[in-house]
């Protein structure tokens, strides 16, 4: 028999990284909640957030804007949510008839992250332009929204990104504040995405009030 190699009998395997604590899910059922995501360096963030909340026993549809799309595929949250995601209403993406309906129907919240500045414009604006636009627009009014935006900090600086933010306060949106850090264009500043272990916090807060 070979003898064990001494590099490898006297190696220190590493130990196993400890578990992500659960978030409390205080007197909370399974709920649908719709994220919508747009095309920023922080998307991968949305995998993670969109993972938490099924983790937590929750229905997670995605609805992505063509820009994100070309970032992230919609397969890659499919198969962390096990629901539909979609980018596209028209042409082999749909899946019925009116699919910015069928979307906006039986939800219990609903989440933008990351928001970029256009895709707060549209919103602000009520421009119905993609799928994720159209959907927000047949959302009933009483269903709770949460916005998170995420960009370069001049641009969350500009004056007409701090309108429609505040437009979208003030239409019902509550505002999760982007946290300050080194960006991914190299630049310090608020711009970062909430960390998506405090919006699945904030989330599963708002479903249980």
């Amino acid at each position: 028999m070979w003898p064990w190699p001494k590099c490898v009998a006297s190696r220190a395997w590493p130990m196993a990284r400890p578990p992500r604590p659960r978030h409390p899910t205080v007197a909370i059922v399974m709920a649908r909640i719709l994220l919508c995501t747009s095309a920023s360096a922080a998307l991968y963030k949305a995998c993670d957030l969109a993972s938490q909340l099924t983790q937590a026993g929750h229905e997670v549809p995605v609805l992505l804007t063509p820009s994100a799309a070309q970032l992230v595929s919609p397969q890659q949250f499919e198969a962390v949510t096990g629901q539909p995601s979609r980018v596209h209403e028209l042409g082999e993406d749909r899946l019925g008839a009116m699919d910015h309906i069928d979307f906006a129907r039986g939800l219990a919240a609903v989440v933008v992250a990351p928001c970029t500045a256009a895709l707060a414009g549209r919103i602000a604006m009520g421009l119905a332009t993609d799928l994720v636009t159209t959907t927000l627009m047949a959302v009933p009014l009483g269903v709770p929204r949460l916005v998170c935006p995420a960009m370069n900090p001049h641009m969350l600086a500009q004056p007409a990104v701090a309108r429609n933010l505040a437009q979208m306060v003030e239409d019902g949106w509550e505002r999760m504040e982007p946290e300050v850090g080194h960006m991914a264009c190299g630049e310090d500043g608020p711009g970062r995405l909430a960390d998506p272990d405090l919006i699945t916090q904030r989330l599963l807060e708002i479903l249980s009030a």
